[in-house]
């Protein structure tokens, strides 16, 4: 069964930072493009970061270049988003997708605040 599974979600005070992690099952994630998007609330879900399967560069939303880093390990299967310098504008549900696959996982909730 093919399956992504997020965490790592919360609530961070703006200027913190958090690493969401993705594990995946039923694929080999470092084989196929992973992605990671968030649907702020009230908005459309948008594509914040992306990691090709080849080491081929990454890709990152305007609004988040050089605060945000995609990586992976392929050892654990697992896709990260390390996201530092976070902004109340960063607050959205966060979902990992592997778009060969077809599948996204449930979502983690990050929110800035103070």
């Amino acid at each position: 069964q093919v399956q992504l599974v997020e965490s790592g979600g919360g609530l961070v005070q703006p200027g913190g930072s958090l690493r969401l992690s993705c594990a995946a099952s039923g694929f080999t994630l470092s084989q196929t493009t992973m992605r990671w998007y968030r649907q702020p609330p009230g908005k459309a879900r948008e594509l914040v970061a992306q990691i090709n399967s080849v080491g081929g560069p990454t890709m990152y939303a305007d609004s988040v270049k050089g605060r945000f880093t995609i990586s992976r390990d392929n050892a654990k299967n697992t896709v990260y988003l390390q996201m530092n310098n976070l902004k109340p504008e960063d607050t959205a549900v966060y979902y990992c997708n592997a778009p060969g696959p077809g599948t996204w996982g449930q979502g983690t909730q990050v929110t800035v605040s103070s």
